[in-house]
């Protein structure tokens, strides 16, 4: 029989309540780790979706096998330094992904003697690991740009766990059959938007979705983050997403009425609507690409312009349906950029006033 989901052996933190992340309970919660030489420290990146449920099949594995551990968010922005992490009886450390900065992980290995283990689907990882892993013998890194940290976690861990099983003639699991349909489902969508390919059904909605999760992802802060990511449905999710986008699309469309014709560069570049957005600069890109097909349905070009006062200049954000057309031209020859379908730049009034034209509908 499989043992309970969430009955483990980790390595508690001694203040939940602390924010920061290199903070005194990180820090003294490897403090403790070390007194009791914890063999194995998971360090998961923070705040990635792919990087918490990464965290979460780790500690699934190590509860299971009964094998102490400590497990610990780690983020850019306030990184643990080597000395940190230089616990005694440190035997396997696991880099969930990320790679760690430049030298990092090998710093890490030389000092403590443990087994470095990381995960990371980014093309930035590779130039920060060891051309030559083969001599680094405590270091593996498991880069895979075609399938995203948590899913490779995923197949590491139970691929691991279903080895013990079988040497101890029993089944064991990562994940019971309750939850795994679940899981992995969301893991498809995670991976569908880590490796930018967009093309599940609804991917939009699952991403404004899940993101309200994101301030969930501090094992410190918040001690019940393995079975809130258990409880994740990708159905509920997506249902959420959609809801945001509906009550967006109404709000832009109360600003649709307003628009007016658009001289792209006092006519340089064609002619276009566009409409003031003035305190609702977040409805850019769903006002933008509606107005972009109102603009194409008169006879202009198929470009929406959202204009909203930044300090003292407008910002000009400009939004395509249309694949053939790059707004990126407009954005650049005025020092701004972006992509073609989506671009924004910066314009003084006066200039902005050459470029508007009143025309109601």
């Amino acid at each position: 029989m499989p043992l309970s989901i969430f009955r483990y052996r980790s390595y508690a933190l001694a203040s939940p309540l602390i924010r920061c992340f290199r903070s005194q309970a990180a820090l003294k919660a490897l403090a403790r780790a070390s007194e009791d030489k914890i063999p194995n420290l998971i360090l998961y990146n923070y705040p990635s979706f792919s990087g918490a449920f990464a965290a979460l099949f780790t500690h699934l594995y190590h509860s299971r096998l009964n094998i102490p551990y400590l497990v610990l968010p780690f983020s850019s922005v306030e990184p643990f330094r080597v000395e940190d992490l230089c616990i005694d009886g440190l035997q396997n450390c696991y880099f969930l992904d990320f790679v760690g900065p430049k030298g990092f992980a090998e710093e890490l290995a030389q000092r403590t003697s443990c087994q470095i283990v990381g995960f990371d689907h980014r093309k930035s990882a590779l130039s920060k690991i060891p051309l030559n892993q083969s001599s680094c013998g405590s270091l593996t890194f498991h880069v895979n740009l075609e399938k995203t940290s948590s899913v490779a976690v995923y197949e590491h861990f139970s691929s691991r766990l279903s080895e013990v099983g079988s040497n101890k003639g029993d089944a064991i699991s990562l994940l019971n059959s309750t939850f795994q349909d679940q899981v992995e489902n969301v893991l498809k969508y995670i991976e569908d938007g880590d490796l930018h390919r967009w093309s599940l059904p609804d991917i939009r909605a699952f991403g404004i979705g899940i993101n309200q999760w994101r301030s969930k992802l501090n094992c410190i802060t918040n001690p019940h983050m393995y079975k809130q990511l258990m409880g994740i449905h990708t159905g509920d999710l997506i249902a959420t997403g959609n809801s945001h986008i509906s009550n967006r699309l109404a709000a832009a469309h109360k600003l649709l009425d307003k628009f007016f014709k658009i001289r792209l560069g006092r006519g340089l570049f064609g002619e276009c609507l566009g409409v003031r957005a003035d305190g609702n600069p977040d409805l850019s890109d769903e006002i933008g690409k509606e107005l972009s097909k109102k603009s194409a349905s008169v006879g202009l070009r198929p470009i929406g312009v959202v204009v909203y006062l930044q300090r003292k200049n407008l910002k000009m954000c400009l939004r395509t349906f249309d694949a053939a057309t790059d707004t990126s031209e407009v954005a650049k020859a005025y020092g701004g950029g972006g992509s073609p379908s989506s671009s924004s730049f910066i314009i003084r009034m006066d200039e902005y006033n050459q470029w508007h034209s009143v025309h109601s509908s």
